[in-house]
């Protein structure tokens, strides 16, 4: 499946479990010996009624909290109203044809949330960041279920995001590494944005990448309550309901289903 080119692997073990590991996990996404894809989704039995219990690889096999393409993707193939339980938190889900909504809940702007190594002001963190004359600082620090650095510059594609992405994503200040975005207003209801996906590189699209990007534009008051944001694969469109939850709205794809021996890739 994908979601704006943001590709899974989605294994179905809701009838039959399935273990899976960093190794098998790595081994499958690689895009030359293996199936190939940005994260591996396992979606397996949930603990309450109309509930799924979703699980992420990302593709150097990291196992991550949420991934909002990919609860897309989870929502879709369900299809219909469902809770998505996720180390990051339950998701509430709608299906609707083409794609889903997907409640991903409060963004928490605390340090210790996100989480940093020590107490920061997430609003704007007193950091910069500079590789080959392209320089980043005082990003927004934010968790929606994984963490977020958001910088806020002219132009996206200006930025030399392939070297400056790595280097803050292993940057000490992060303990559990973090997402890299970085975004353009191109108006109080329209972001433009690019994301250095920690674990998997330069991605098409990012689900909690745009929730982030909207989550402290609004903090910062520079961006209004529904907000589309426009990524390399195409757009998402996220919301802020009565209760300050952010709602992300987008498509989600199956390209193809099949079988596969994962006793080659143990």
């Amino acid at each position: 499946m994908h979601g704006l080119g943001n590709d899974f692997v989605v294994f179905d073990a809701r009838e039959a479990p399935l273990a899976m590991t960093e190794a098998l996990a790595r081994a499958i996404a690689d895009r030359h010996t293996g199936i190939g894809c940005d994260q591996l989704v396992l979606i397996e039995p949930g603990t309450l009624p109309n509930a799924v219990r979703a699980r992420f690889w990302n593709h150097d096999g990291g196992e991550v909290g949420a991934c909002g393409n990919g609860s897309r993707a989870v929502a879709t193939l369900v299809g219909g109203n469902t809770i998505i339980e996720t180390d990051g938190g339950r998701l509430q889900a709608t299906a609707d044809g083409a794609g889903a909504t997907v409640d991903m809940g409060l963004p928490r702007f605390e340090w210790d949330a996100v989480p940093l190594a020590y107490p920061m002001d997430t609003l704007a963190l007193p950091l910069a960041w500079q590789d080959s004359g392209d320089s980043l600082e005082s990003p927004g620090a934010v968790s929606v279920g994984n963490p977020h650095a958001v910088f806020f510059v002219a132009d996206p594609y200006a930025i030399d995001l392939a070297a400056l992405g790595p280097q803050i994503e292993n940057d000490p200040v992060f303990p559990q590494r973090v997402n890299v975005g970085v975004a353009a207003l191109a108006s109080r209801e329209h972001i433009i944005l690019r994301v250095w996906e920690r674990g998997a590189g330069l991605t098409r699209a990012c689900g909690t990448g745009a929730v982030a990007a909207v989550a402290v534009a609004q903090r910062r008051g520079l961006a209004d309550a529904r907000v589309t944001v426009t990524l390399p694969g195409g757009d998402l469109v996220v919301s802020r309901d009565a209760h300050g939850h952010l709602l992300m709205a987008g498509p989600a794809t199956i390209a193809f289903t099949g079988t596969i021996d994962l006793e080659q890739y143990r």
